[in-house]
């Protein structure tokens, strides 16, 4: 198919599809606005941070993340992993929070492979908890960047699930990229494996289950008061641009240079 825009009544495909789609997201954040201002009239959803934290268990965390992935996939398993929990033992404002709604972090966003899911999971819940940069609390960006580059440099996936749903365990691959088109592809590269086989889903799977185990260490050490930052990245004070450590592997000779 060519990619020409078809004109109808006057208007182009592409605008007949930017006008639904902006009807469609005002709508929905109409609703959303609708279910987060009861919630906070109630006590729920809060801007005071850091929230309340109770310490969890990474192993029971990760278990839960690994068979929530088959049903909200990476980014939503990593979050759902560790906010059920605390919606139980602590309650508001985690029982608001809509855990759910982050499954478009699927795929590296619904599927276009850019920040895999698990790591903008864990990075969600890190600044939820802490609270952002912005509101004063430099932690959770720091632990943002700890995650970052633990997924970047580490054998990846580390968790065996007590009740998998393969038995065999996949090959480990360091994905030297937080980036999910780089992580999968190197990954199915190294194992044969396609897209939409269940070897390469499981493994998706325990790499989320995985970084739920990684993030909920450094949030325990936060609440000891014992976190300590192991990584100092920071491509922009380096290159004077905002980017990940590798870029060689798609741009090739096509890096963009920004005046210095």
């Amino acid at each position: 198919m060519k990619k020409t825009e078809l004109k109808k009544d006057g208007l182009s495909r592409r605008q007949v599809v930017i006008g639904t789609g902006a009807l469609a997201a005002g709508a929905a954040l109409t609703q959303f606005s609708g279910m987060l201002k009861p919630a906070m009239a109630k006590g729920g959803l809060t801007e005071k941070w850091p929230w309340p934290y109770k310490k969890l268990d990474p192993t029971k965390t990760a278990e839960i993340a690994y068979h929530e992935w088959y049903r909200v996939f990476c980014g939503g398993a990593v979050i759902n992993s560790v906010f059920s929990q605390l919606s139980e033992s602590v309650g508001e404002p985690y029982t608001s929070f809509p855990n759910d709604a982050f499954v478009f972090l699927e795929g590296g966003q619904v599927g276009w492979g850019t920040i895999c899911g698990s790591t903008a999971g864990a990075n969600i819940v890190a600044n939820v908890i802490i609270g952002p940069r912005i509101a004063g609390s430099p932690v959770a960006h720091q632990i943002v960047n700890d995650i970052m580059e633990w997924y970047s440099e580490e054998e990846l996936p580390i968790y065996i699930p007590k009740d998998p749903k393969l038995k065999e365990n996949p090959k480990t691959t360091v994905s030297d990229s937080p980036l999910c088109h780089i992580s999968v592809g190197r990954w199915m590269k190294a194992t044969g494996n396609s897209l939409k086989s269940k070897e390469r889903k499981d493994r998706c799977a325990r790499v989320a289950a995985s970084t739920a185990y990684r993030l909920v260490e450094l949030l325990n050490d936060w609440k000891d008061g014992k976190y300590e930052p192991t990584s100092d990245y920071s491509a922009s004070k380096e290159f004077g641009i905002t980017a990940q450590p590798n870029c060689m592997d798609c741009h090739g000779d096509d890096v963009p240079e920004p005046p210095m």
